[in-house]
């Protein structure tokens, strides 16, 4: 695949859009089973939220998330792509995982093909309105990470931040957390992220979603969560 020229600044721009948690895409609706933690008992404040945000990032984004965008760069062919794409949905087990992977990645997808262009997003577009393909936010990035010149580290790192930050924010109104506590939570965020993404250069396809099994159990007891502010 050919990449297309781009300088520092552009890079910085395109990710500051697409990795912005103001992108609708509708992450601000999902909560990814922490709000089974919530009406457990077991986050009530910035303090126990921030324990489950970390177990989430070193765990759930560093073998799945993180993965993706770095099998994105080493693939050699679309065949790969379409490929993974099936194994991201056949790993989510929960069933709100997957649905929020594939209208993340829909919409992400319908909002980086107006903007940026590149043989390979254009054809994963094809393919996913074709439903030949399910869509995953995390792989649209890499796609368009990739065709822009970004490092595979700077493009997990994008990545993962900004759905901790959107996360992080969904928590602000949720448990609530206060905006401070958010801001100071966001900066103690770096370092699992900076963890997550020299773990994930050690991982391959075989590591793809070996998370923790609490995280999934959760996510699957929301669904059947009566009162509750997310759809995952």
């Amino acid at each position: 695949m050919q990449s297309t020229p781009t300088n520092s600044l552009q890079r910085t721009l395109a990710a500051m859009q697409l990795m912005d948690s103001a992108l609708p895409t509708g992450a601000f609706s999902h909560s990814f089973g922490f709000e089974t933690y919530m009406h457990r008992g077991d986050i009530t404040n910035a303090e126990s939220f921030a324990r489950w945000l970390e177990v989430f990032c070193r765990e759930q984004l560093t073998f799945t998330d993180a993965v993706i965008v770095r099998e994105v760069f080493e693939a050699e062919n679309f065949a790969e792509i379409i490929a993974l794409d099936h194994l991201v949905r056949a790993q989510a087990v929960p069933g709100q995982v997957r649905h929020a992977g594939r209208t993340m990645g829909v919409r992400m997808l319908e909002i980086a093909s107006e903007g940026y262009s590149s043989q390979w997003l254009s054809e994963y577009q094809v393919c996913v309105e074709k439903h030949l393909a399910v869509g995953h936010p995390a792989l649209v990035w890499a796609l368009v990470a990739r065709d822009l010149g970004f490092e595979v580290a700077e493009a997990v790192a994008q990545h993962l931040y900004a759905t901790v930050i959107s996360l992080i924010q969904n928590a602000v109104r949720a448990v609530p957390i206060g905006q401070n506590a958010g801001q100071r939570l966001a900066t103690q965020a770096q370092e699992w992220v900076s963890e997550a993404v020299e773990t994930s250069a050690e991982l391959g396809l075989e590591d793809l979603g070996a998370i923790t099994p609490g995280l999934e159990i959760a996510q699957m007891q929301h669904e059947n969560q009566r009162v509750r502010m997310f759809m995952s």
